[in-house]
């Protein structure tokens, strides 16, 4: 079984969020901005990495709100001829301190847009939304 340790962050602001398009393997949908760890990174600087690359936005991290974890069967990964994947998904709230929006260029993601919150039920997304929108909630942000 594989294991991936990924680092995102929630950014909700005036009953906005930002989200990230993830297209890759034929496979797209709307997710929080973020992605994985690096080998000997810490986590929050990885969110912190990931949510610049994706966004353009430099991002505090204000707390960590959740871990995710999360096993993908093999019938449901990308990668063909590979195993179970894994999934742990450390969850940050975080906030824009600067930065203008700008879609990543050859990465994993191809825009990033900011949605309300009220209109996030009707996009195609990934479960990973659902869950940092729970966690911020609970968390009381």
């Amino acid at each position: 079984m594989d294991i991936r340790v990924a680092a995102y962050g929630v950014i909700i602001d005036d009953g906005r969020i930002l989200l990230a398009h993830w297209s890759e393997g034929g496979r797209s949908g709307w997710t929080l901005p973020g992605g994985g760890i690096e080998a000997g990174e810490d986590p929050a600087d990885a969110a912190r990495r990931e949510i610049l690359e994706e966004t353009g936005y430099t991002a505090q991290l204000d707390a960590l709100i959740g871990v995710d974890s999360r096993v993908i069967p093999a019938s449901s990964r990308f990668v063909k001829d590979k195993g179970p994947l894994h999934a742990l998904r450390i969850v940050y709230a975080a906030r824009i301190v600067s930065g203008e929006l700008e879609h990543e260029v050859n990465g994993s993601t191809d825009r990033a847009e900011w949605f309300d919150l009220a209109a996030v039920g009707s996009l195609k997304r990934v479960s990973l939304v659902n869950v940092g929108i729970r966690f911020h909630r609970d968390s009381g942000r």
